[in-house]
């Protein structure tokens, strides 16, 4: 049996496939590589390149390999993006879930871990947040990501396809040995801006306003390990094979850092000087996201392992000092 995870060639596809591979699993990657690297595929992993739109491709996959699962990544994820264009992220991400869904149902496949984000409660009433809070999206990257959980909960219904949706909040990092990590095409990230600096890619980094209720005046945000967030999708998996019910999950540390505390937090874990400008605010940016993971703790027995964030840092620049070019190196 094998783990068909979707969208393998991104950045958290990528370390999901490594992580699954150490853990045992045998798994197939289908990426359509706008987005992905070919490169951060392992050779031994059985590839298909194509869009999961395509009933074709998802059809030959299904046919020629026994899929126990399917691990769901594929999503167009730039959120300014997809406010001016709204109707490529519908199209993509709606339609991909649609088609993948179709897929399961032809092909008698019953588990699926989603791919899902903070973006989907927009502006939070309250700090940490719960799974229970409303989802109101202000975006529609966040609200084609909600619109994906209602289809799936439909689903589960009607054909008992079991799912698990994992809100992530910000993912940061690389593998432990730096052979893969973070390599974005238009970069947004605020750990790899940072980190363009000592790299000589930028003289500056630009903070979008100082002036919030926060500690330093900058925003705060939460962030996870990426090999934290791969591991909490393999319990996510042992967790529906077990039994378990359909559900969503916050993954984030709880703990919350500023921009500022990022920023020197990096020039800690590179050795280098990251000079600083002072920005505007950008419009929907919340002073504070942080997550409430009780819920992953308590019933996937989820616990992040790297919880310092000079740690964190200082993995993901591992990758980015040997790759200052990403995978075009």
């Amino acid at each position: 049996m094998s783990i068909l995870i979707c969208g393998g060639a991104g950045y958290i596809g990528s370390h999901n496939v490594r992580a699954f591979k150490a853990h045992g699993d045998d798994v197939i990657v289908v990426d359509s590589l706008e987005t992905g690297h070919k490169k951060s595929i392992p050779d031994d992993v059985k590839f298909y390149e194509g869009d999961i739109r395509d009933s074709k491709i998802l059809d030959k996959i299904f046919t020629e390999n026994k899929i126990e699962a399917v691990i769901h990544f594929c999503a167009f994820s730039l959120v300014g993006e997809s406010v001016e264009q709204p109707l490529k992220y519908f199209n993509n991400n709606v339609g991909g879930m649609i088609s993948l869904l179709e897929a399961m149902q032809r092909h008698d496949v019953k588990r699926i871990i989603f791919s899902s984000t903070a973006a989907t409660y927009g502006e939070p009433k309250k700090i940490p947040i719960l799974e229970t809070d409303e989802t109101n999206p202000t975006n529609p990257y966040g609200e084609s990501k909600r619109i994906m959980e209602k289809m799936m909960h439909w689903v589960s219904e009607r054909y008992d396809i079991r799912y698990v949706s994992l809100r992530y909040f910000n993912v940061a990092g690389a593998w432990h040995d730096g052979t893969i990590g973070e390599d974005h095409r238009h970069e947004t990230h605020l750990i790899p801006l940072i980190l363009q600096v000592p790299l000589g890619k930028r003289d500056h980094v630009t903070v979008y306003g100082d002036d919030y209720p926060t500690k330093d005046g900058t925003c705060i945000r939460d962030y996870v390990h990426v090999e934290d967030l791969a591991n909490a999708h393999i319990l996510a998996l042992e967790y529906l094979r077990n039994g378990g019910q359909s559900g969503i999950f916050n993954l984030g540390s709880g703990d919350g850092y500023s921009v500022m505390e990022m920023i020197n937090a990096a020039r800690k874990a590179t050795g280098c000087d990251i000079p600083v400008e002072i920005g505007t605010r950008r419009a929907g940016d919340p002073a504070k996201l942080v997550a409430d993971s009780t819920k992953a703790h308590e019933i996937l027995k989820w616990h992040p392992k790297f919880v310092n964030m000079e740690e964190i840092i200082s993995s993901a620049w591992k990758w980015h000092k040997g790759h200052p070019n990403g995978y075009e190196d």
